[in-house]
């Protein structure tokens, strides 16, 4: 599987109705977890026939529940929300009135969930003329370029300047620790931070998103890649690139 950047250069409209349509394969591509649905195949679902545009839809609505329900809950550094305004959204999303939040939330007074509809929508018009502003800044840049910073999986941890990295810097990263080539065998494992990421976003192109690995499969995949295969398996879980059962026994790719 190949790390691709359908969910975060999604525009807001492919974003609210969960999936983009790539021109380059021919296929509807769900944004939460990027299954596949190519255009002009039939699909069955629940004894129902469906065309790929409807069929996505269907599927983001049986795996996922809706678009909202995966957004909310994904982690702060991506939606800038705290808990209670998650909770807010949530209900305000249920179509519930101030009055009936206030019962439910078994104090405050409608004129204080008021006042955080207020607020919220105030963040949205600051939302509003930032995505303008970058979308203008990226018409002016015309194309992509060595500068421009790459996009990590969503399952991300610890966020900070360490995932501040260029093209240009990935490039030479990986033409450092793997001498023969991206599908090739991993020279040494780096012990900068930066690196480790670089390598280990490489390293999850062997990787299909939506099958279930065993132990033993994850092993196999990695012995050739780098021989300490054991410290790739701990990082690629720690970094959460992965995910794990809780007896180990079984691994994912963390969507």
């Amino acid at each position: 599987m190949t790390y691709n950047n359908h969910f975060w250069d999604a525009t807001v409209e492919e974003l609210s109705s969960g999936y983009t349509f790539d021109e380059n394969t021919g296929n509807y591509v769900c944004l939460l977890c990027n299954e596949h649905f190519e255009d002009g195949i039939i699909y069955p679902m629940d004894g129902t026939l469906y065309e790929a545009k409807k069929a996505v839809s269907q599927h983001i609505e049986q795996e996922h529940g809706s678009v909202f329900d995966y957004l909310i809950q994904l982690d702060k550094k991506y939606t800038g929300l705290t808990e209670h305004q998650k909770e807010l959204l949530t209900l305000f999303y249920q179509g519930l009135t101030d009055k009936e939040i206030v019962q439910m939330q078994n104090g405050g007074s409608p004129s204080t969930i008021r006042s955080h509809r207020f607020n919220l929508k105030e963040k949205e018009k600051r939302a509003k003329v930032f995505l303008t502003l970058m979308n203008l800044l990226n018409k002016e840049s015309h194309q992509e370029s060595d500068d421009t910073f790459i996009h990590f999986h969503k399952g991300a941890k610890m966020v900070d300047d360490r995932y501040a990295i260029t093209e240009a810097e990935k490039k030479k990263v990986l033409s450092t620790y793997f001498k023969e080539g991206l599908d090739g065998q991993l020279d040494k494992f780096p012990s900068k931070e930066k690196r480790k990421l670089i390598v280990l976003q490489n390293i999850m192109t062997h990787f299909e998103l939506n099958k279930v690995y065993s132990e033993k499969e994850i092993n196999h995949i990695l012995t050739p890649v780098y021989s300490d295969f054991v410290t790739i398996r701990r990082y690629l879980i720690e970094y959460g690139f992965m995910e794990r059962s809780k007896d180990g026994m079984e691994y994912w790719v963390k969507k």
